[in-house]
């Protein structure tokens, strides 16, 4: 049984009612119901994770390294600013997809630098909510080749 962790970084706890004009209408929790049913669907434990707080996402990174296969990494801000999630990214050697919901690259010319874009396998950004199923399809591919 393949297991597949999503991490979702600061402030996406408030999707649903921060700014919907960008990040849409549907609350994380809503994201991970259907993501995890999606998974289920095709025989894949997806383990979902959530924290405003960057020790706790390198904590949960190092935890994973023995039972996770491959990693979906919304890192929010962090994807701008913390080198030691890349590097909790690197050490544990398990592939992962870089998900936005809106185009970084259309935004802030801030948010057009990533610590994560250059380790990923792939990266997923600007096609809202979808980037989420978008993401594990391309974790499920890669997986499935590796294998």
């Amino acid at each position: 049984m393949m297991n597949i962790l999503l991490i979702n970084g600061p402030n996406l706890n408030l999707l649903g009612t921060r700014e919907p004009e960008i990040y849409g209408n549907k609350t994380l929790s809503d994201i991970e119901q259907d993501l995890t049913k999606a998974a289920e669907n095709k025989k894949i434990i997806l383990e979902c994770f959530q924290s405003n707080h960057e020790g706790e996402i390198v904590d949960k990174i190092h935890d994973s390294v023995n039972n996770i296969q491959g990693i979906l990494i919304n890192a929010g801000a962090f994807t701008h600013t913390s080198i030691s999630i890349r590097d909790a990214l690197i050490g544990s050697k398990i592939p992962f997809v870089e998900l936005h919901i809106s185009n970084i690259f259309s935004r802030e010319e801030f948010r057009k630098e990533s610590f994560l874009t250059d380790k990923a396998i792939g990266i997923i950004s600007g096609f809202g909510i979808s980037s989420y199923s978008l993401a594990l399809e391309g974790i499920i591919g890669y997986l499935s080749t590796e294998n």
